[in-house]
């Protein structure tokens, strides 16, 4: 009997190679039993069983012998067990990634919409900051500002990064972090989304932060915008790639 094949990593965890399972479920059930018990024998303490879409027919038999759910995307899904019990197996990602913009103009005016599919049923249009979520892999300067192109057709800079807020509770029982980011605009014409957004104008700062419909959280976000100097892209130089690394530091330096 052959073991499946797989490789390990730094912390005792076995890594099956998706690509070598076999088709069969059959075959896969007295295959994963003897690889199971040669895990356990060499002292191995958890096992990650990555199983492509295509060899979906194999869950059942991996739920059988004790792997439970850890994670799936739209090509694979993951599994796990304690080979040896009682070992940690980190949770998969836990947080949802936002980021609105406070958008200045040098009229002292700033870039407000107001969404067509808004949460909440209160009157009045709910103007808030454009913004949303970040892509997988994406910067965040990079993100806030493809978001305010997207929904508003304004070009804009990155200034600085000046609060966040963090929200339990979330979508699917996630948590959220949304960034409130300052942005300075490059052009004025407004070109909305029509399919996500039902309005967008450019309101004069005052008004924005007297109007009694808007509420508390974007006044308080939107001021600490524009009152304080915020954190600044940066780099701290040897750390690593910066394709892969972000930094937001007072002065952009460390």
């Amino acid at each position: 009997m052959d073991i499946l094949s797989f490789n390990t990593n730094q912390f005792g965890g076995v890594l099956v190679d998706p690509l070598a399972l076999p088709e069969e479920p059959r075959s896969f059930r007295t295959q994963l039993a003897f690889s199971m018990d040669e895990w356990a024998a060499e002292g191995y303490k958890v096992a990650w069983l990555e199983l492509p879409l295509e060899k979906a027919p194999l869950v059942p038999v991996a739920a059988e012998a004790g792997f439970e759910f850890h994670h799936a995307n739209e090509a694979y899904l993951m599994m796990t067990i304690q080979i040896e019990p009682g070992s940690h197996i980190p949770p998969f990602a836990t947080h949802y990634i936002g980021a609105g913009a406070v958008v200045l103009h040098e009229s002292k005016e700033i870039l407000v919409v107001s969404e067509r599919y808004r949460m909440g049923s209160g009157r009045g249009p709910g103007y808030k900051l454009p913004g949303g979520a970040l892509h997988p892999g994406e910067h965040m300067v990079e993100g806030v500002v493809r978001e305010v192109l997207e929904e508003t057709g304004v070009h804009a800079t990155f200034e600085s990064l000046a609060c966040f807020r963090h929200w339990h509770g979330y979508r699917y029982g996630k948590s959220d972090i949304y960034f409130v980011c300052r942005l300075s605009a490059q052009s004025y014409e407004i070109n909305r989304q029509e399919e996500e957004i039902a309005e967008c104008l450019w309101m004069p700062l005052d008004s924005f932060l007297a109007d009694p419909q808007i509420g508390e959280f974007n006044k308080v976000i939107v001021r600490a915008a524009v009152e304080s100097p915020g954190l600044v892209p940066g780099q701290i130089q040897g750390y690593g790639d910066p394709n892969r690394f972000e930094f937001f530091l007072p002065g952009g330096a460390p």
